[in-house]
């Protein structure tokens, strides 16, 4: 049996994952009997947390409660703390994004009202001096983090590309930072596929729709996946080449918001782009600076022999 402060912080645990949890099954998680049970649930409200029993058959959830729980954190600690981790959420450093996106979700859901209300008022008088391309609300990424973990669905006016826009529906699977820009990976609904959705683009409207069953992910390499729908599927051309240098030197250089790169054998790699213009996808590629063969689109090796053709008269007039 785990000793008393052990159990409270497994019960916590517990608690904090998105379901109602019947007495009996917390009991036997904890190996304990179910008085112990409501014991400890009653400790965990002595010390600031919101327990709440749900109806019906008897259980337990975890609330947001008037008070914030023991963190060690005072009020301007606490907003102090929300305020960074939504900074860092969009700073672009790697590896830092999608950590402190998770904690912020944590924090807010037992943050007090009136310390909700400080966050929010601070990051609205905010203007971050940042090269990022585009501004994305930490409260939306907190939104959408949070009904990831809770398996709930989204409504969201979404402007497309070319301007257009329209109200979708979708079961969001997960959050990817490219270091620039935020993008959803949800099963749309309304088109009954898997979408993705930059961020910045989106504006959620509140309350959230029903809960749903996982689906199986849209693909096993999932960066694979988003590198392919952000770099190349837009786009009017698809381009592929094989360029005789080491993938993760051309990786380097082409980093996966412009292009899919795979290795290809000792020295060379298969490089994967799109572009709206033949033009574009023959000079991302020759600057390089390295030996290419253009595999598609058919039209482009024609166009890089005409394009090969002016530069050449141009250095012999």
């Amino acid at each position: 049996m785990l000793e008393t402060s052990a159990r409270l912080l497994r019960l916590l645990s517990l608690l904090q994952t998105p379901k109602d949890w019947p007495g009996t099954e917390l009991a036997e998680r904890l190996g304990v009997s179910p008085r112990t049970v409501r014991r400890d649930i009653d400790r965990l409200r002595e010390l600031g947390y919101t327990v709440e029993a749900t109806a019906g058959v008897p259980g337990y959830r975890l609330g947001a409660g008037s008070g914030l729980p023991p963190l060690l954190l005072d009020d301007d600690e606490a907003v102090a703390v929300a305020i960074g981790l939504g900074t860092a959420a969009v700073s672009g450093v790697a590896g830092i994004g999608e950590t402190s996106l998770r904690a912020l979700a944590k924090l807010e859901r037992v943050l007090p009202s009136r310390l909700r209300h400080r966050v929010g008022s601070l990051r609205s008088a905010t203007v971050p001096l940042t090269a990022q391309a585009t501004a994305v609300d930490p409260a939306a990424l907190t939104a959408i983090a949070a009904a990831v973990r809770d398996r709930e669905s989204l409504r969201f006016d979404y402007r497309a590309h070319d301007g257009t826009e329209d109200r979708r529906t979708a079961e969001p699977y997960r959050l990817v930072s490219s270091g620039r820009r935020w993008y959803l990976v949800a099963w749309d609904t309304g088109r009954g596929d898997w979408r993705t959705f930059r961020v910045d683009r989106l504006r959620l409207r509140t309350p959230n729709g029903p809960r749903f069953a996982p689906r199986e992910p849209p693909s096993d390499d999932l960066v694979r996946y988003i590198t392919e729908r952000i770099s190349v599927d837009p786009y009017r051309y698809r381009g592929r080449f094989t360029v005789r240098a080491p993938a993760g030197d051309v990786a380097a250089r082409m980093p996966p918001t412009i292009a899919v790169v795979e290795p290809a054998g000792v020295g060379a790699c298969v490089l994967t782009t799109g572009s709206n213009s033949l033009d574009d996808l023959a000079m991302w590629v020759a600057q390089l600076g390295v030996p290419f063969t253009v595999h598609e689109p058919p039209e482009l090796v024609e166009h890089i022999r005409a394009l090969g053709a002016r530069l050449t008269a141009a250095a012999n007039p």
